[in-house]
Formats: C-alpha cells, structure tokens, sequence
C-alpha cells in the first residue's frame, strides 16, 4: 500500500512538465488521480503511461468548467499546478500581461480552492498544495515582475487558507521550486537569441549546477499530501538546489 492509498487527488496542469510527474507519483503512491489540463494531446499521453489516471480537459481560467469539474467530486489532496512565466519588467508588461498572468497563476487556485474545500470540510479533513516559486516574496528575479508578484500571492493566499482553516482538518501547502527542466522552460529557451547561451545561464545561476527535475518536486508534493506531513501547514516549501541561500 503506497503512502496515498486511495486518497483523491485532483491536479491541474497535469499533461507536463511537474503536473505530470506529480500525477505519475500520486498513482504510484495509491492515489486515485484525476489529472486535468488544457492539452487533450498531453492528457492523452499521460493516460496511455498510466491507464489508471483518470483525465479531463478543464480550462482553469473557467469558473463555471473548475465547478463542475469539482462538483461533488470533494478531492482529499487538490494540486494547484497551471501557470504562466512572463518574461519582463513592470515597463514591458501591458496590462493583458497582467491580467492573464493574475488569472492563471492565483485566480485560478482560488477558482479550484473554492470549489474543493467545501467537501473538504464536510469530510474534515483535506491537503491543497499550490505551486509557487522562489520567484516571489522568497526572492526578487529580474524579468520576472508578473511572475514573482503573482507567485507570491500564492504564497499568502497559502497561508490564509492555512490559518482559517487548521482546525478544521485543512492542511495548506506552497512549493517554491527554482528552475526546474519542463516544457515550459524549454519554450522560453527556444525563444531566445541564443538558446544555447540562455540554457547555460539558467545553469549557472544554480549552486548545484544542474537544474532541477520535475520528479524530485513529485517527491515533495507526495510527502505534503501524505500523513507524514501532518504537522505541517501553511509554509513555502523551497527546492531549488540552494539558488535562494
């Protein structure tokens, strides 16, 4: 029996990237996995690796979609994993950038807390874990301007679910990863002028020089959402191979 065994467990952003190897790892722990995201493609892949995962397309950014995909569903462990890296300063960001970066990266969690956590308590009992980053109120990044305000506002909402409801069963968790290797990193590599160049200074703002893997933040999102970590709420959890010491 893994340490999740037949938990519930909903997560968002599951097609790549750490949605997925976090779904993977709740599955091998005897989770009992919904996995959604936006790509049918991605969701479909991840289904074809692990038949027992249950998928769904669901567009985070709809109200109506997040509540009907929640309804009645009341998940013991709800991981928050959709969001957008925006690259720039306050001055090379409209104001769509922003927007869409608030939506997405908090709204969104607030969206999927909302309709979970009634059940939740119903139950008495319940883990939400959202992604946030060291991007934040953890440390100031340059180009990040939307990106580190928005992931530190996950690390607050984080923590005011955790105050209002720790009596009531409800364990709230923030993980603050550093530059981990996903999809979406590659993309914003790819991007650049010289991909090359751009992956070698991700590498060497790292102490451990390496990136990270989506496996090793699984292994924290395990350990959060098992009993082994019932004493604990309401705290950034930072795995980012030393970038913030």
């Amino acid at each position: 029996m893994g340490r999740l065994a037949e938990k519930r467990a909903f997560v968002t952003a599951a097609g790549a990237g750490i949605g997925r190897a976090t779904a993977l790892a709740f599955a091998r722990e005897g989770a009992l996995v919904t996995a959604t995201d936006i790509d049918e493609d991605a969701l479909a892949s991840l289904k074809q690796e692990a038949p027992a995962i249950a998928t769904a397309r669901l567009d985070v950014r709809d109200g109506a979609a997040v509540a009907a995909a929640l309804a009645g569903a009341a998940p013991d462990i709800l991981f928050n994993c959709a969001g957008f890296v925006h690259h720039g300063t306050i001055l090379e960001m409209g104001d769509s950038d922003w927007e869409f970066s608030w939506d997405l990266n908090v709204t969104s969690m607030v969206r999927t807390i909302r309709a979970a956590l009634p059940g939740m308590l119903e139950r008495g009992s319940g883990t939400i874990i959202n992604m946030a980053s060291v991007a934040s109120s953890i440390r100031g990044v340059p180009n990040r301007f939307a990106y580190g305000a928005t992931k530190a506002a996950v690390i607050g909402l984080t923590k005011a679910i955790a105050a209002d409801y720790v009596a009531a069963g409800i364990r709230a968790h923030a993980i603050c990863p550093g530059t981990v290797e996903s999809p979406s990193l590659e993309g914003r590599i790819n991007a650049q002028p010289d991909p090359v160049a751009a992956r070698a200074a991700f590498i060497a703002r790292q102490p451990m020089g390496r990136l990270g893997k989506p496996e090793e933040v699984a292994v924290l999102a395990v350990y959060l959402a098992s009993e082994e970590a019932s004493y604990t709420t309401g705290q950034p959890h930072i795995i980012d191979g030393g970038w913030s010491n």
